[in-house]
């Protein structure tokens, strides 16, 4: 299920006008809430990351591709969006960091912001799944493929630009093989030299928009077996990572 160069183009180039747009809209505003303090001490905004998910979800909605893939990849993006921006607000201050972490205090009757992005992500990327695939295991690794997308980007989100080279590195490679990948590349083409020069970052609304676009790629492209290995590799992927998110918290302040 391929999509022409133009496709691919016209894609790109919706998506980086819709991110450049959005970014430029929310600039002239003040920061107030929307400010925060990056890893090197100085004040960015968070501006990238409603750009990013709007810019994605544009591209991808002009597609020339079946319309149950452009709802699912449009649904699974603003969905991934809505958690992060969500989780950018709410969770602001939270120490707690991965899965066991927001899962633990959920058993405790706490419902963390971390919970909610968690489980919102994973049913929006099981509704994602029923549109681009019929069989339901295929739809259940759908949404696995989606959700840990999203969570992969947003784990290598730690320093300016971090998260825009993940998606172009994984992106790139996609464009031709379903051109799905397009309309991530073209938001965080438009924004990676503001997130490079430490004016704005993507924060976890970006990030994971980001990341179940790139998801939704792998799910309308791939077979079976693509989709069992992206799995497990995700999966293997979200463990490490809560595995050093755990470890980050035991070592002293420096």
């Amino acid at each position: 299920m391929g999509v022409t160069f133009g496709g691919v183009m016209v894609s790109g180039a919706v998506s980086a006008a819709v991110a450049t747009g959005v970014y430029r809209a929310l600039r002239v505003r003040p920061r107030g809430r929307w400010q925060r303090v990056n890893h090197a001490g100085r004040t960015v905004d968070l501006y990238a990351g409603p750009a990013a998910v709007l810019g994605t979800a544009a591209g991808a909605a002009v597609l020339p591709l079946p319309a149950r893939t452009r709802y699912g990849a449009v649904l699974a993006v603003l969905a991934a969006g809505g958690c992060g921006a969500y989780d950018d607000f709410a969770g602001a201050g939270d120490p707690r960091r991965g899965f066991r972490a927001h899962l633990g205090a959920l058993r405790d009757g706490e419902v963390t912001s971390g919970a909610v992005k968690l489980l919102g992500i994973g049913a929006a990327g099981l509704a994602a799944g029923a549109l681009l695939r019929e069989r339901p295991v295929d739809r259940v690794l759908a949404a696995v493929v989606i959700a840990g997308g999203a969570h992969l980007v947003n784990l290598t989100d730690v320093r300016p630009a971090a998260a825009a080279t993940t998606v172009f590195a994984l992106g790139a490679p996609g464009l031709w093989r379903g051109g799905l990948t397009a309309a991530p590349l073209g938001a965080v083409a438009a924004l990676v030299a503001d997130d490079l020069g430490e004016r704005t970052m993507i924060g976890d609304a970006g990030a994971h928009a980001l990341g179940a676009a790139l998801g939704v790629a792998v799910v309308a492209a791939g077979g079976r077996a693509g989709l069992v290995a992206h799995a497990a590799g995700l999966v293997a992927a979200a463990v490490h990572g809560d595995r050093i998110s755990r470890l980050a918290r035991t070592l002293p302040d420096r």
